[in-house]
C-alpha cells in the first residue's frame, strides 16, 4: 500500500479549504448550438458514389447523434465547388455525391429534401450553407467538369488567382447568377435560414489578376475600395432578394474571425476586411444580416485570444446576433497538429465565457466531430452537461414576434411503459405566426403545476418535433408526470402551453388510434393538408363529400397505407368558396370524420 507523501497531504488539505468555483451558468431555453456539416471532399458526408440508401442511413445515424448531443440547428454544405448537393437546373450535381460532376443520383433523391425533412423531425432548424464565389478549388488537382459548369458556360466570369478559381465578384452580371440561383433555393426549398462564409476573394492574395474588369467597372474608386464594393454589393442585394420571398428567413454570414489586425489591441494576423474584402462591420451596420459567426478558431490567450475576439465582435453586433465559430476539430489529436491541439477543457471554456457574457450561442466545426470521433470527450461534455437540456433558437426581434396559435385538442394517453401525447393545431388567426415545431414538457410534481412558469426552465423542456405526436417511455414512479405542449414559431416565438385535461385509459387507445389528427389550415382558401393515424395496415379510402352529403373528391380509393402518421394534400377545384366539407377517412371497419371550411 502507497501513501501520500507528507507535502501532497498538506496539499490537498489546502485546497480543501479553498471556496468552490462559482456554478456553471445555467443552461438557457434560447441558445444557438450549431454545427457546420462539410460535404467539400466528402469531410463529414456522403461517402463519394455510395448508393442512395447507404448516404440517407448515414445522415439519419449523423442527424441522431447531433440531436442526442443537443444540437439545435444544421448548417448543410449544399454548393462547394459551384455545384449542387440538391436537384438544380442550374448548377450540376456535386462530384462529391455521386463521383462525377453532373451525373444525377440513381435511383433518384433530392439530398437537400431529405436533409431539412430529417432535421426538422428530430426538431431542428437546417441551414443552407454555400461557399459563394468559389468555382475550382484548385486548378492544378481537380476532376473533370460537366457541360453546365460555371467555368464551362462562363469562361469570361471566371478570376483565377493562383490555384483557385473564383466567380469574379467584379461582375455585376455573375453576382446577378449568384442572387438568382440561391433565391432559387429559398423558393424551392423549406430552409430555415440561408449560410456562407468567407470564399470572397481569395485567402491567397489577389494582386493585379482583375485589372482588366476593374478597368470597366471601378470608375471612381480605389481598386480596394471597388473590391469591397463588390461583395457589399452582394451580401446586401442577396438580402433583399432572399428575404424579400422569406422575411422570416436566417440570413448569417461566417467571416475570418479578425475583422482586421490590432482590432481589438493586442490582436495581429491576417485582416479578413482586407484579405477577402468581406467588411463584416460593414454589413452589421447597415442590418443586412441577421446574424454573424466569425470562425473564432483560437484558444484563450496569445496574439489571436478568443476572449478579446468574441468580446470585441460582440460591441460591432449592432443588435443583431454573435453566433461565434469554434474549432472543435483542434480538439481532435486526428485533426490538428500537437501545437494546436486543444485541451479537452477549451470548448467547454469558451461556450461557459460566452453565456457568461451574453453571447446567445455558436456553430461548431464540424459534424464528424461529434458523430463519429470522440474528440477527447468533448461531445460527451456537450450531450451530458452543457447542452443536457434542450434550447430553442434564439428569438430576433426584429422580425415577426408574433405568438403561433397554440395546439389543440391535447391528448395524454396510458401506455404499456410510458406515455403518449397526441395533439393538433388549428390555423393561424390574425397575425399568428405558423408553426414551426411543438415543444414538449413534462414536470414531475404530487400537484399540476403552474405550467406558465414551468416553461420557463429549459430542464422541463422534453423534445422539440415536428409531429402531432411523442411517446414518452416513463418509468413507474409514485411521483405524478404532469405534460404540456406549446407551438414555436419559425422565429422561435412560444405559444402559451396547453397541459391535456386527463389520461385517456389504455382500453380507448385503440380505438384513438384510427383518426385524422389535422386538417391544416382549416378555415383554407385552395390548398389543404389532411393528416391521419393509424394503429395498423389497412386499405384506406379518403373523401371529401359536402354538407348534402355529395362526394367532391377522393383522395385514396382502397389503397394501402401503413401503420403511423400520414399526410395527403387536397387542391381544391376553383370556385366553391365560403363551403362546408367533411373529409371522411374509411377502412378496417372503422370510420372517422371532420369538418373542414373553405374561405
Amino acid at each position: 500500500m502507497k501513501f501520500l507523501p507528507i507535502f501532497l497531504v498538506a496539499l490537498c488539505l489546502a485546497l480543501c479549504a479553498l471556496p468552490l468555483p462559482a456554478q456553471s451558468p445555467p443552461s438557457p431555453k434560447y441558445e444557438m448550438r450549431g454545427v457546420w456539416v462539410a460535404t467539400v471532399v466528402n469531410l463529414d458526408w456522403p461517402v463519394r458514389g455510395a448508393s442512395p440508401s447507404s448516404q440517407q442511413q448515414a445522415l439519419r445515424t449523423m442527424f441522431d447523434k447531433l440531436q442526442q448531443t443537443g444540437i439545435n440547428t444544421i448548417f448543410f454544405q449544399i454548393r462547394s465547388e459551384s455545384d449542387a448537393m440538391y436537384a438544380s437546373t442550374l448548377e450540376p450535381w456535386s462530384y462529391y455525391l455521386t463521383g462525377q460532376q453532373g451525373l444525377p443520383p440513381s435511383p433518384s433523391w433530392d439530398p437537400l429534401s431529405f436533409a431539412i425533412e430529417e432535421a426538422h423531425k428530430r426538431g431542428m432548424e437546417l441551414h443552407a450553407w454555400i461557399n459563394p464565389f468559389r468555382v475550382i478549388r484548385s486548378v492544378t488537382s481537380t476532376y473533370p467538369k460537366a457541360i453546365n459548369h460555371l467555368s464551362v458556360q462562363h469562361p469570361d466570369w471566371m478570376l483565377t488567382v493562383k490555384t483557385v478559381m473564383l466567380l469574379n465578384p467584379g461582375i455585376p452580371e455573375a453576382r446577378q447568377y449568384l442572387v438568382n440561383l440561391l433565391t432559387d433555393v429559398v423558393k424551392r426549398y423549406d430552409i430555415d435560414g440561408l449560410h456562407y462564409d468567407d470564399y470572397f476573394y481569395p485567402y491567397e492574395g489577389i494582386t493585379n489578376e482583375d485589372q482588366a474588369t476593374y478597368a470597366v467597372y471601378g470608375t471612381g474608386m480605389t481598386l480596394n475600395a471597388w473590391r469591397e464594393d463588390n461583395i457589399n454589393r452582394f451580401v446586401k442585394e442577396l438580402s433583399e432578394a432572399a428575404l424579400g420571398i422569406k422575411p422570416w428567413l436566417k440570413y448569417g454570414i461566417s467571416p475570418f474571425g479578425i475583422w482586421r489586425s490590432g482590432n481589438p489591441p493586442g490582436i495581429t494576423g491576417l485582416s479578413g476586411a482586407d484579405a477577402t474584402y468581406g467588411n463584416a462591420v460593414r454589413w452589421l451596420q447597415e442590418k443586412w444580416i441577421d446574424y454573424l459567426s466569425p470562425q473564432l478558431y483560437w484558444p484563450f490567450g496569445g496574439n489571436q485570444d478568443f476572449a478579446k475576439l468574441s468580446l470585441w465582435w460582440k460591441t460591432q453586433m449592432n443588435g443583431r446576433h454573435l453566433y461565434p465559430g469554434l474549432a472543435l476539430y483542434r480538439a481532435d489529436p486526428s485533426m490538428t497538429s500537437a501545437a494546436t491541439l486543444y485541451t479537452p477543457s477549451e470548448i467547454p471554456k469558451q461556450i461557459r465565457f460566452m453565456r457568461e457574457n451574453g453571447i446567445p450561442g455558436a456553430l461548431h466545426f464540424r459534424a464528424t466531430n461529434i458523430s463519429v470521433s470522440t474528440t477527447q470527450g468533448v461531445p460527451d461534455s456537450l450531450r451530458t452537461n452543457l447542452y443536457r437540456y434542450r434550447a430553442f433558437t434564439p428569438v430576433m426581434d426584429w422580425k415577426d414576434t408574433h405568438a403561433p396559435a397554440p395546439p389543440q385538442q391535447v391528448e395524454l394517453l396510458a401506455e404499456t411503459g410510458g406515455r403518449r401525447l397526441r395533439w393538433s393545431q388549428p390555423a393561424p388567426q390574425g397575425q399568428q405566426a405558423s408553426p414551426r415545431f411543438f415543444g414538449v414538457y413534462r414536470l414531475q410534481a404530487n400537484a399540476q403545476p403552474d405550467w406558465s412558469e414551468a416553461v420557463k426552465n429549459s430542464q422541463n423542456l422534453l423534445t422539440l418535433t415536428d409531429k402531432f405526436e411523442y411517446q414518452d417511455q416513463t418509468p413507474s414512479s409514485s411521483t405524478p408526470y404532469w405534460y404540456a405542449v406549446t407551438t414555436l414559431s419559425r422565429n422561435s416565438v412560444e405559444s402559451a402551453p396547453v397541459a391535456p385535461d386527463a389520461v385517456t385509459s389504455v382500453k380507448e387507445i385503440a380505438r384513438t388510434r384510427f383518426r385524422i389528427t389535422q386538417i391544416y389550415p382549416n378555415p383554407f382558401e385552395s390548398e389543404v393538408r389532411i393528416r391521419f393515424s393509424l394503429d395498423e395496415s389497412s386499405l384506406l379510402t379518403l373523401r371529401i363529400v359536402n354538407m348534402q352529403g355529395q362526394e367532391v373528391a377522393r383522395l385514396a380509393n382502397s389503397a394501402p397505407f401503413s401503420p403511423g402518421e400520414h399526410e395527403v394534400v387536397w387542391n381544391a377545384p376553383t370556385g366553391n368558396k365560403r363551403q362546408v366539407y367533411v373529409c371522411v377517412l374509411e377502412g378496417g371497419g372503422k370510420t372517422t370524420a371532420k369538418k373542414m371550411i373553405r374561405v
